[in-house]
């Protein structure tokens, strides 16, 4: 685990707010959280809308929220989080190692992000880090440093610019993008234009090659 060396000594439990689109998978993370006594589950959601919705409520210290997610994913909600509730720091949950979506949580504004396999002691060592301030990364990650996260080619592409290529890069098309995202057609075209416009490629092979080399997608992985 790539963090600071700080203990976390609060004088109450930490709010902890769950963000995950699948019952299952929140549940076992629920439980294994639970077992800890300075940890404290104040709410769950399923998706980064409810997240933010809920967060402006409950006001927790730390979400821990899926990368992958309907209507606004993992990612997008970080940014939103950053804008609008920067003191609740969120940790990105995710199977995936691609470097890539590390480096996309860093530009977002995450302060952490762990793999999901992780054990359940390397999981609160890091709540505690980024509770203290630091950051946290799955041990995964080592090699990539927090600076490098800032850096994407000098390429501007927002996070939802980044998800739609990701998306249309493993071949979806603009109606799929559009439900997946819950946005219509049009708005899929007009992101889809301004990808095209920011990098300067004028085909839709151009887009996957791109997306390839970047790390945005794999050959055999889905998103």
């Amino acid at each position: 685990m790539n963090s600071a060396n700080q203990i976390y000594s609060p004088d109450r439990p930490l709010r902890i707010l769950l963000c995950d689109d699948h019952a299952l998978v929140m549940d076992g993370i629920r439980s294994r959280l639970e077992c800890f006594d300075h940890i404290n589950i104040i709410g769950e959601a399923s998706n980064g809308v409810e997240a933010l919705s809920l967060a402006a409520e409950l006001r927790p210290d730390i979400v821990l929220m899926d990368i992958s997610m309907p209507v606004m994913n993992g990612l997008e909600a970080a940014e939103k989080f950053r804008e609008t509730l920067p003191d609740a720091k969120v940790v990105i949950l995710s199977m995936h190692e691609n470097p890539e979506y590390l480096r996309t949580a860093q530009q977002a504004g995450a302060k952490g992000f762990i793999l999901k396999d992780v054990s359940s002691n390397d999981m609160v060592r890091a709540i505690e880090t980024i509770a203290n301030g630091g950051e946290a990364y799955s041990s995964t990650f080592d090699g990539i440093s927090a600076g490098e996260g800032s850096s994407n080619d000098g390429v501007p592409l927002t996070t939802r610019e980044r998800t739609v290529l990701r998306l249309l890069a493993k071949g979806a098309s603009n109606k799929h993008v559009a439900r997946e995202l819950d946005i219509s057609v049009r708005t899929v075209e007009t992101h889809r234009r301004n990808i095209k416009r920011k990098l300067d490629i004028d085909s839709s092979a151009g887009l996957v090659r791109y997306a390839i080399e970047k790390g945005l997608v794999t050959l055999d992985t889905n998103p």
